[in-house]
C-alpha cells in the first residue's frame, strides 16, 4: 500500500467561514493536510491592512478543525505565488481555489514537481453530513445546544471544554425556531451551514439540527440520546434547561464564558453587527 500524499494549503484564513471549511475538507480527501497560515505581518503586506483576527486566534481555530493535520505559521517572502521551504515539509499536492489561483502558482508547482489542484466553486458547494466518531458503548454523553451563528473561537473553546466531560453531541437550532426566539433577520446563516460548521470541529462527536421548538428545542432529541450531561455557557443558562435536567436526572453543567488563553472574547452579535 502506498503512503498517503502530503497536501498543503497556503492562505491567511482570516475570518473563517463555511467555504473555507469545505475547502479544507476537500483538500484533506487528497491526503494528509498541512495548513500554512499567513502571519499578521504577511497579511498586512499583501492586503495593506491588519487581519480581522490575530494570528494566535487563527491558529487556535485551524488546529481545532477535524480535517487539518498540522498548522504552520508562514511569513515567507515568496508568497502568494510560491511555497516556503520548511524543514520536513515535502508536499505532493498544493490545493487552491479559483479566486486565488494564477499561472505563477501553477508554474512554481510544476517546477517543484508538485501537483497544483484548483477547486472550482461548484466543487465546494453543499454541506455534507459527518458520520459520528467512534465511541465506547459506556462513554459519557454530553449534549450542547445553541444557534452557533457565525462560528468563532469562543464557540470552539466552549465545545472544547464541554468535550472534556465526555462524547460531545451538539444540537443546532433550526432556522424557524431561531426566528421565533430572536426575531426576523435571525439567523444570519441557514441551519445546514451552521450545523456543518459545528460538525467540522474535532471536539464534536456529532452535530445535528434540533427537531423541536422553544428554548428546549432539542428536547425530543435529548430524549432519544439520553445524555448524562447537558452543558451550557453562562449566557445559555435559561429557558427552563436547569429544571428540565433536574426532572430527568441529567447533570446540568454551566461553563464560564472564558476565551482560550491569550485570545480575545468573541460574540456572534458583535461579528454579525446585530
Amino acid at each position: 500500500m502506498s503512503s498517503p500524499k502530503h497536501v498543503v494549503v497556503c492562505r491567511g484564513f482570516d475570518d473563517m467561514k463555511s467555504p473555507d471549511l469545505r475547502f479544507l475538507e476537500e483538500s484533506a480527501k487528497l491526503g494528509d493536510l498541512t495548513v500554512l497560515v499567513s502571519t499578521d505581518q504577511m497579511i498586512q503586506r499583501l492586503t495593506g491592512k491588519a487581519p480581522k483576527f490575530p494570528m494566535a486566534e487563527r491558529l487556535y481555530y485551524l488546529n481545532a478543525v477535524r480535517f487539518v493535520g498540522r498548522v504552520i505559521p508562514s511569513d515567507d517572502q515568496t508568497a502568494p505565488d510560491g511555497l516556503p521551504e520548511i524543514p520536513g515539509l515535502r508536499p505532493d499536492i498544493w490545493t487552491d481555489i479559483e479566486t486565488t489561483a494564477n499561472p505563477a502558482r501553477a508554474e512554481f508547482a510544476c517546477k517543484s514537481n508538485i501537483i497544483y489542484r484548483v477547486f472550482k466553486k461548484e466543487e465546494l458547494k453543499g454541506f455534507p453530513d459527518f458520520l459520528p466518531a467512534p465511541s465506547a458503548s459506556n462513554a459519557i454523553k454530553v449534549v450542547v445546544t445553541g444557534t452557533f451563528d457565525w462560528l468563532h473561537s469562543g464557540h470552539v473553546r466552549f465545545l472544547e471544554e464541554a468535550s472534556h466531560y465526555g462524547d460531545l453531541h451538539v444540537f443546532v437550532g433550526q432556522d424557524a425556531n431561531i426566528r421565533l426566539l430572536k426575531g426576523e433577520g435571525h439567523p444570519l446563516l441557514p441551519e445546514a451551514e451552521r450545523c456543518y460548521a459545528v460538525g467540522s470541529i474535532k471536539f464534536v462527536r456529532q452535530a445535528r439540527i434540533a427537531s423541536g421548538l422553544g428554548w428546549l428545542d432539542a428536547e425530543p432529541d435529548i430524549q432519544n440520546l439520553k445524555p448524562d450531561i447537558y452543558a451550557v455557557n453562562e449566557d445559555g443558562d435559561k429557558g427552563g434547561k436547569r429544571g428540565y435536567c433536574e426532572k430527568h436526572g441529567i447533570q446540568y453543567l454551566v461553563l464560564k464564558r472564558v476565551p482560550a488563553p491569550g485570545l480575545p472574547r468573541r460574540t456572534s452579535t458583535d461579528l454579525r453587527g446585530f
